[in-house]
């Protein structure tokens, strides 16, 4: 039988199940995180993992809030940050889901993990939204079926990957967090591919919704909004990384350049979100090349009004 998880709230700070070392190994993870968090977490996942090594193979459930757990390994490189309370996870993104909180959305949670967005938009708090997971990996997979299931599955898991269309691919990569079917690779899991389109075609989306667009899909954004017309054409909002090693700001330029979507990034210096005329604001605001940057696309006038909206609240 396996072991019962590790609980964690982080409301309260209280840690149950833990056995002694395992609280020793909290604090450490803790810790590095406060320190850490100096130079953007910069060696953290590292760390952690290697502590991971000594710990029995085990889950932790963090209650994000009262209506959200979230489950993964314990000591996980990525996800043990957030057993420090001070840890904030992707703020652009938690700034807009709470702001709409009571907009009737649907959120297309592309490149999962372990389903962390889905899990928390899904929750009384972030408004109960309808939530689809999509993850293509097969390590990753059954953690995300698990944070469904013990939040009453109430959002749905796919597993495939997102690109330009239909098809398969090979996924590969050294950590979960980073899987990708980029480059053509000819090793690696194959895993199926969709486009974004798809899920109307497939019935999981229906025309005229609003839609929540996350897109995590290391390093073939670009393959997927190219597969997403028909859906970027509806009252939607692309969130799309930007990755802080590429100094050409390529998703932010396609975006910019070859889409109708009016490109918003989140600026920490004006605390708003600002509509991006000229590229070189992202120098300015990617200042980690090893961490992601969250810009977002729309060509709704809906959610604009919601972001002038948002900004208004935030002066």
């Amino acid at each position: 039988m396996a072991t019962p998880p590790i609980q964690f709230d982080r409301a309260s700070g209280v840690l149950e199940g833990a056995n002694a070392w395992e609280r020793l190994a909290a604090i450490a993870l803790t810790l590095g995180s406060k320190i850490s968090s100096n130079f953007s977490h910069r060696g953290y996942n590292s760390c952690a993992n290697l502590l991971r090594k000594a710990l029995a193979e085990r889950d932790i459930e963090i209650k994000l809030n009262d209506d959200a757990t979230f489950a993964f390994p314990y000591g996980d490189g990525y996800w043990s940050k957030l057993l420090n309370r001070t840890f904030s996870y992707e703020d652009e993104l938690d700034l807009l889901f709470r702001a709409s909180a009571d907009v009737d959305y649907t959120l297309l949670d592309c490149g999962a993990n372990f389903g962390y967005w889905s899990v928390l938009v899904s929750s009384k708090p972030y408004g109960s939204h309808k939530a689809i997971a999509i993850e293509p990996s097969a390590a990753n997979f059954p953690k995300l079926a698990n944070n469904a299931r013990i939040n009453n599955n109430r959002f749905q898991a796919i597993k495939c990957a997102i690109g330009a269309a239909r098809g398969t691919a090979r996924l590969s990569g050294t950590k979960h967090e980073a899987f990708s079917i980029a480059g053509g690779q000819k090793d690696g899991e194959e895993v199926p591919v969709i486009a974004l389109d798809n899920l109307f075609d497939d019935g999981m989306i229906s025309p005229g919704g609003k839609f929540l667009i996350k897109l995590d899909v290391e390093g073939v954004e670009i393959d997927a909004i190219k597969g997403g017309e028909r859906l970027l054409g509806e009252d939607s909002v692309l969130l799309a990384e930007e990755h802080g090693n590429d100094p050409k700001h390529t998703v932010s330029r396609f975006i910019l350049e070859q889409t109708p979507l009016k490109l918003i990034v989140y600026d920490p210096q004006t605390n708003r979100m600002e509509t991006v005329k000229e590229l070189s604001i992202l120098d300015r605001i990617k200042v980690s090349s090893h961490v992601g940057y969250n810009v977002f696309g729309t060509a709704s006038a809906f959610w604009q009004d919601r972001i002038d909206a948002l900004n208004a609240r935030l002066q």
